[in-house]
């Protein structure tokens, strides 16, 4: 999602840039990969809506609560686990169709549970195809873009991904509409909550489709000795003026000289268990960009407004527009980050992510009145979540997946990527089980807790993370 399991790979070989007249095909190519992007989104916030409807259905308490939210992302970091080795036996291709059938199976399952125990099963099938998903597009997406255009096709992973949390967001806003503003509301025989959901069957179902009207990585077909199909992809792809044996010939000596990165080539020289300072940044990197509680805003956040007066219908709506403040955020990211460079915007998101959390933590602090905020803090509360998402989306969300993808050298990447990930995954989690039963003590201390750690990450990223803008893979050291 828009902050958690997107881990970049190393780029192919360069090869040329796409005819004018094929780009138009590699941009289909790229769109129906990204789907997975879309419901990666999709599936990560879509249980927003569904949070207090869950609570109310089976009288359960905020640590159970968060249990069920949060089981989602053992699944996740399975699937993120486990993706690549199984894409490089059976395909992407096959990869996609069966992450687009767990989709379908999880969006039918929790949309139609017989117990709390099956529908915190099918949240984990979910999050597996999420962490499918968030693996697969990016590898696939820069194994068949041309060069030339490959930054700006990789970009629409992280566009799809944004834009499915917006449209999850909107989708459950209109079904309450049609609930009458009651998430428990009965629609077709079944309750609001569960329509959220089980809507997700419908882009799972699409994602299948495009899966197989889209062609196979080269770089898979020729690892498997398919090479007549691998240059007539490569002929769609960039054109056929390409000279397709030297092509061939080049990803074939890529592929044989990378160098297979194990945790053994992350410990210094010598020590057994003593990671590498490098290593250690890039996990500071992914647990800062969860410790700020940007996934609150995604997962909660319906429930968050709710629990000071704002009713349920409005909690939605204010959901959809953080979700759109996402999506702008995202842009000037992807605008400003090879301009202005990684560095100074996480610096400048950092700094806008303290005084937004700061400015919801003095709100939060306020006393209900009739079950809810005065005024003023309502209003600085509202004002400052967006703030803070926009924030985080212009620096954080973006530049910590470009930073992993460059700062790391060539011969321990992988493996680091790996394990930083698996370190994002884990503070994601933990954000994601804790906030329930932090709000229930004081919410106002929970945003303060947040605040803290975005001030923290200004000295961390002044003193530890040097800028990559500019630079080859070749020259990190």
């Amino acid at each position: 999602m828009t902050s958690t399991a997107q881990a970049p790979t190393p780029p192919p070989s360069e090869g040329r840039a796409a005819h004018p007249d094929h780009l138009g095909h590699v941009i289909f190519i790229t769109a129906s990969a990204a789907m997975g992007g879309f419901l990666f989104g999709y599936d990560s916030s879509v249980i927003n809506g569904a949070v207090e409807a869950i609570r109310d259905r089976y009288d359960i308490g905020s640590g159970t609560l968060a249990q069920v939210i949060a089981i989602a992302l053992i699944g996740c970091a399975i699937g993120a686990a486990t993706a690549g080795r199984i894409a490089d036996r059976i395909g992407r291709i096959r990869c996609m169709q069966i992450s687009a059938v767990l989709f379908a199976v999880s969006a039918v399952g929790s949309a139609l549970p017989f117990a709390l125990w099956d529908l915190a099963l099918w949240r984990v099938i979910g999050g597996f195809a999420i962490g499918m998903a968030s693996v697969i597009g990016p590898a696939y997406i820069a194994e068949v873009a041309p060069a030339a255009y490959r930054g700006r096709l990789g970009s629409f992973q992280q566009a799809a991904i944004v834009i499915g949390i917006a449209i999850s967001q909107l989708v459950n806003y209109g079904i309450l509409q049609l609930a009458d503003g009651d998430q428990r509301g009965e629609i077709g025989g079944l309750e609001a909550w569960q329509w959220m959901l089980g809507v997700m069957v419908v882009p799972a179902l699409l994602y299948g489709m495009l899966s197989f009207a889209i062609p196979e990585s080269p770089r898979f077909l020729i690892s498997v000795g398919k090479t007549d199909r691998a240059k007539e992809v490569l002929a769609e792809v960039e054109g056929h003026g390409v000279d397709l044996d030297a092509r061939v010939a080049e990803i074939d000596r890529a592929m044989r000289s990378e160098h297979k990165s194990t945790f053994k080539d992350l410990l210094v020289a010598g020590s057994r268990f003593k990671l590498l300072p490098i290593v250690w940044v890039g996990i500071g990197l992914s647990i800062f960009q969860q410790l700020v509680g940007i996934n609150v805003a995604f997962y909660y956040s319906a429930t968050l407004w709710q629990s000071v007066g704002i009713d349920p219908s409005s909690s939605f709506f204010y959901s959809f527009t953080t979700s759109i403040i996402n999506i702008i955020g995202t842009v000037i990211a992807m605008v400003l980050v090879d301009r202005v460079g990684r560095k100074p915007l996480a610096l400048v998101g950092s700094v806008g992510m303290a005084i937004a959390l700061a400015f919801e933590a003095w709100a939060f602090s306020a006393d209900l009145v009739d079950g809810k905020l005065p005024e003023t803090q309502g209003v600085v509360a509202l004002v400052a979540a967006h703030v803070f998402v926009l924030f985080f989306a212009l620096s954080w969300g973006v530049v910590v997946w470009v930073f992993l993808g460059e700062m790391f050298p060539n011969r321990i990447r992988a493996a680091a990527l790996g394990v930083a990930a698996s370190a994002q995954w884990i503070a994601n989690w933990a954000i994601t089980a804790s906030f329930p039963s932090l709000a229930d003590w004081n919410l106002s201390g929970t945003y303060i807790i947040y605040t803290v750690f975005a001030v923290l990450s200004i000295p961390f990223v002044l003193r530890y993370v040097k800028e990559t803008k500019g630079k080859a893979l070749e020259e990190m050291g």
